[in-house]
């Protein structure tokens, strides 16, 4: 297996740049923050990015938790990868990871000065300080479960390939990470249960909500509600309609992850009051 180190400080670009390097060096695997990723997937691991703090990151993408480790390096012995790509803040990190996961020496060693202008640096880095965005190179949708709650915002990929002419190598998602604000990040249950009820009375089926209950655990989002529904309709369909809008707006106003979404029907009415 070919190993190759791509080496930058953090919050230089090195994640936004990870596909075109490992496409460009015939390298099939990536390991970025914790995770080991594969043409736009993950195949195992953990985001640091999803870490409370900058040292808990750090550990993450150190693979300091035995657990953590064996999935990845049980991946990498399964997958049986050509090539592998590993970011890295310092030589010293990249070597660390090499190291623990028992890959062997790198065979080249990419710096994001190699790939990168000054200027790409410089507008990298002040993205990361002023926005706080980090960039994971798999789609946002590969990123729902772990990072339920958290703002996902797509980024398309493309390298040219002659004048006017683009080949798509990718897709990524653009993330805020709780430690890269001042304070936390939270969206409240009352929060939740408006956009929900907002949905629920907005619908010719439903009359409201008469009870809500949400559970916004690291995972997902669980959600019990019971409804109060108007006599005269399929009330089986409208409850699969409204499931299906619920967890469709949830996903766009917060990126969550709606794990369990019940809806108990409790009580009928004749006639749907107005709003």
């Amino acid at each position: 297996m070919r190993l190759v180190a791509f080496v930058g400080p953090s919050g230089t670009g090195k994640s936004h740049r990870a596909l075109w390097i490992a496409h460009e060096n015939g390298l099939d695997y990536i390991i970025d923050d914790g995770l080991l990723i594969h043409e736009n997937r993950i195949v195992a691991g953990k985001s640091a990015k999803k870490a409370p703090s900058r040292l808990a990151s750090v550990r993450v993408a150190l693979f300091t938790d035995n657990d953590h480790r064996a999935e990845v390096k049980q991946a990498i012995q399964e997958k049986k990868p050509r090539g592998l790509l590993i970011l890295g803040t310092s030589d010293k990190m990249v070597d660390r990871i090499a190291e623990v996961l028992e890959l062997g020496p790198f065979d080249k060693r990419i710096y994001i000065e190699d790939v990168a202008s000054r200027y790409e640096i410089e507008l990298a880095q002040k993205t990361r300080i002023n926005q706080g965005k980090h960039v994971i190179p798999v789609p946002a949708v590969q990123l729902k479960k772990q990072f339920s709650g958290y703002f996902l915002d797509p980024l398309q990929i493309f390298r040219r390939k002659g004048k006017g002419s683009f080949q798509k190598i990718g897709e990524k998602a653009v993330v805020r990470p709780t430690f890269s604000y001042y304070g936390n990040y939270t969206i409240s249950d009352y929060a939740i249960y408006q956009v929900v009820n907002h949905i629920i009375k907005g619908m010719p089926e439903m009359e409201r909500v008469s009870r809500f209950r949400a559970n916004n655990e690291p995972d997902g989002l669980y959600i019990d509600m019971d409804v109060i529904m108007v006599f005269g309709y399929n009330l089986a369909e409208a409850v699969r309609s409204a499931q299906r809008t619920i967890i469709k707006e949830l996903d766009r106003f917060a990126g969550f992850n709606v794990n369990r979404l019940n809806i108990y029907i409790k009580n009928l009415v004749l006639k749907k009051t107005k709003n």
